[in-house]
């Protein structure tokens, strides 16, 4: 009998109901459904069992897009919201560290094994990356409004700036060391793609700020918010720059001066829902045991020194900044999720250096699919710790 291919409609509908039935059975058992939506994508996965089509799984990057662009909106109030200034030292202390540390951990311990300086130097920037999609869901299902969480969620709102900007550093070292004579085009590119996205954040932001609610008083609809989050988030692709970090810009400026209502916020965080779903299913489905073998010696090492930089990071810079015990022991271990970006800048590097992307992108999916699942449950159990969920 001839075989009869479901239509793409009926699968993105089982699995949402997927997802749904997932999000009830980790409540059931305390796992991050995070984790859950990660392992069911691996199962219906090519490297499993392959019942979601190809043709479903195509649709993940734009899925991405939209997913990320939302949770970038909603990080971008957290980042000025009414907690903001009392937790903005901590943050701006412990994400320095937690992108410096793993920098300098990764580079010099990659270095040692292997002997490669370039090597080190661009899995050093890549290791600096967290995944805001990952720390952002399990906070909004586990946690409740408590300061770790407020400091996690803005540290990951700024996290990636930090990862964009010292990659491009790290990027154009190794172009000095081999010569090229680009590297300070470079810089201004990573410069221009972190200060592009801000400026385009505020632009949009305003008048967004003061629209939003106006033309129906005090019931901004999903259409005025979808739209302004995503024409900011498409401009941002277009003009290449950060989409990620044009919607946290924003979502901060619609924070600071839509003053009259909060509703934007929460119509997008409704409508992320089915999007982060998708999302991480399908981020799941991505997974190639071929990647895994991959690893090896230098990956065992860029799993150990990343996970030691981003904790020790961490730690010295909320003791710096005075933190409280409880954001000290903690936060660390809720900023090891890695993805969408440090794929990105893998094949950043696999476009501009073949020889060392060959190395570089394969390892980085490889730990990005480990990070992910242990990082999530690691995120849940640090918040358990501090009483937060």
């Amino acid at each position: 009998m001839e075989t009869i291919d479901p239509p793409n409609l009926l699968i993105i509908g089982v699995l949402l109901l997927v997802g749904w039935s997932v999000h009830a059975l980790g409540k059931m058992v305390h796992v991050p459904r995070v984790t859950l939506l990660l392992a069911v994508g691996m199962a219906a996965g090519p490297a499993v069992t392959g019942v979601v089509p190809q043709s479903v799984a195509e649709w993940f990057p734009d899925v991405a897009n939209f997913a990320l662009a939302m949770v970038g909106f909603l990080l971008g109030e957290n980042l000025v919201g009414h907690h903001a200034r009392t937790t903005a030292r901590t943050v701006l202390y412990v994400s320095i560290g937690a992108a410096l540390a793993p920098l300098i951990a990764v580079s010099v311990a990659v270095d040692l094994v292997t002997g490669n300086l370039p090597l080190a130097l661009l899995l050093g920037g890549i290791a600096t990356a967290t995944a805001p999609a990952v720390t952002f869901d399990v906070v909004r299902e586990n946690g409740k409004d408590g300061e770790l969480s407020r400091v996690v969620l803005g540290i990951v709102a700024i996290d990636d700036a930090w990862g964009v900007l010292l990659f491009s550093l790290m990027l154009v070292v190794v172009d000095a060391i081999g010569g090229q004579n680009d590297a300070t085009q470079l810089l201004l590119s990573g410069l221009w793609e972190i200060a592009g996205a801000l400026l385009l954040g505020v632009i949009v932001g305003l008048p967004m700020g003061w629209l939003t609610g106006r033309v129906r008083p005090g019931r901004p609809t999903l259409v005025e918010a979808a739209g302004f989050v995503f024409v900011c988030a498409g401009t941002a692709l277009m003009i290449g720059v950060s989409y990620l970090l044009a919607s946290m810009a924003l979502g901060a400026t619609v924070a600071l001066t839509a003053r009259h209502h909060t509703r934007p916020f929460r119509e997008i965080e409704g409508a992320s829902e089915p999007f982060l779903i998708m999302f991480f299913l399908l981020a799941g489905h991505q997974f190639a045991p071929d990647a895994m073998v991959a690893l090896g010696i230098v990956g065992a090492t860029y799993l150990v020194a990343r996970t030691a930089g981003k904790v020790l990071g961490a730690r010295i810079g909320a003791r710096l900044a005075r933190a409280p015990l409880t954001i000290e022991r903690s936060v660390g271990w809720c900023l090891l999720p890695q993805a969408g970006v440090a794929l990105g800048l893998a094949l950043l590097v696999y476009e501009r250096h073949p020889d060392l992307g060959a190395i570089v992108l394969p390892l980085t999916i490889a730990t990005s699919v480990i990070f992910e699942l242990a990082g999530s449950m690691l995120t849940a159990w640090q918040l358990r710790r501090a009483g937060e969920i």
